[in-house]
């Protein structure tokens, strides 16, 4: 596989999996000497779905193609973008309100509105996934039609707004189904920056997931612990994020517990700090030590 995903690491993945491009001390030393500008972060929604096994919960994960620009090659959970039009229309919806996800957001109600529709969004376009139902207390079951195929295609394409597609199908958002796990932005150094808020689901009975992102080449469904041995040996490449997120999936012996635990997670976003200490530069993610890397002039220390 590429990316050094297995045998030796490559040069953007330095020890266990961790994606690391080589263009980051660069980047670094021209932030600190202002001669970058950070972008302004985007923001995006990710999902881990959950679904349970005799063995304890697995996570679906999905491995980003190596072409991509940004962590091509890496294990990521389906995720995107959020679609700005999710803020004006009035979106069916069940479970909590806007107004509360606001408070568990820390947004206000139309941008909360707009992410968790991004969550539920991207998880239908890359998973096939989807959690909405007719009433608040159903969920839709097979996806997998020709006329389900045409409606997530359009929304792929944004030639269809989400809440326009909950309106032709007459179904409300299950926001009840989502919990919300943990928030990362992308450090100011990255070219494409994003303020992703993670979620937890369980995969609703009836549907199925499969590879419908035209970004990644391949899907699994894994334990955590074993997705976590996997970096831990270098053989699965991911960003501090998702390892970050599978590890704290471990403990939990069931999707519902998962999913019932999600109110305790701190939602304080966790950004990228750099450093220049005696010419070397210090990468450091506050709260999760072990993505702290030392750079020297000429690579990763």
């Amino acid at each position: 596989m590429p990316n050094g995903q297995h045998g030796q690491p490559s040069p953007s993945q330095p020890a266990g999996g961790q994606w690391y491009p080589p263009e980051w001390p660069d980047r670094i030393r021209a932030l600190a000497d202002g001669s970058l500008t950070p972008v302004a972060p985007r923001r995006a929604a990710t999902v881990m779905l959950l679904r349970d096994t005799p063995a304890g919960p697995a996570v679906h994960m999905l491995r980003r193609r190596a072409s991509m620009a940004f962590a091509g090659g890496a294990y990521a959970y389906p995720g995107g973008g959020v679609d700005p039009r999710d803020e004006d229309h009035r979106t069916g919806w069940a479970g909590p309100s806007q107004q509360d996800w606001a408070a568990r957001l820390g947004t206000d109600a139309a941008t909360a509105q707009a992410i968790v529709c991004g969550a539920v969004r991207e998880t239908f376009e890359e998973a096939g996934v989807l959690l909405a139902g007719e009433t608040p207390d159903t969920v839709v079951g097979d996806t997998t039609g020709d006329d389900w195929e045409a409606d997530r295609e359009s929304l792929v394409a944004r030639e269809l707004s989400f809440a326009e597609f909950l309106d032709r199908r007459r179904l409300l958002l299950r926001s009840d189904l989502l919990g919300a796990w943990a928030r990362w932005i992308t450090p100011e150094f990255e070219p494409r920056r994003y303020d992703t808020w993670f979620f937890v689901a369980a995969l609703p009975e009836g549907q199925r997931t499969r590879n419908a992102s035209t970004e990644a080449d391949r899907t699994v469904w894994i334990r955590p612990a074993d997705a976590a041995a996997g970096y831990d040996k270098g053989e699965l490449l991911m960003m501090p994020p998702t390892i970050s997120t599978l590890r704290s999936l471990e403990p939990y012996g069931h999707a519902a517990d998962a999913l019932a635990a999600a109110g305790a997670q701190d939602l304080t976003p966790v950004l990228a700090q750099a450093a220049l200490e005696d010419g070397v530069l210090v990468l450091s993610w506050p709260g999760h030590d072990e993505f702290t890397k030392r750079v020297r002039p000429g690579g990763p220390a």
